[in-house]
């Protein structure tokens, strides 16, 4: 597992602020869907960066969204070049997290296996 270096983590961090404020007001896009930014994974050398976005909808909605972000990634970069204190700014690769449909398909298996559990104590058991 890599270090975790806090010089990249502050910057993935600063990143992910600034694009989300960009994603929201610069990019004019309709085929763009509610994207969130929940993550950015800054390399060891600055040069890339990962950004993970929750997009609103379906698969074929994500896709697009992350198409448009892709599309307009030499934009954002820019712009984020005029807003960060750097010499150089990252490379943006946007990919799709899926860390909240997974957080809440595991939700609906835990509350459906707390109401089977709950459904079989109110069953008289064979001690009655």
């Amino acid at each position: 597992m890599p270090r975790d270096f806090p010089r990249t983590r502050r910057v993935g961090e600063q990143i992910q602020r600034e694009l989300a404020v960009l994603i929201r007001d610069e990019i004019r896009d309709p085929r763009l869907g509610m994207v969130s930014v929940s993550g950015v994974e800054v390399s060891r050398d600055m040069s890339h960066a990962k950004v993970f976005v929750s997009v609103l909808g379906d698969a074929q909605d994500a896709a697009v969204s992350l198409e448009v972000l892709q599309g307009a990634a030499g934009f954002l970069r820019r712009q984020l070049g005029h807003r960060l204190v750097m010499r150089h700014v990252p490379q943006l690769h946007f990919k799709q997290d899926h860390s909240l449909e997974q957080g809440a398909r595991l939700s609906a298996l835990i509350d459906a296996a707390v109401r089977g559990n709950h459904d079989d104590s109110d069953e008289p058991g064979p001690d009655s």
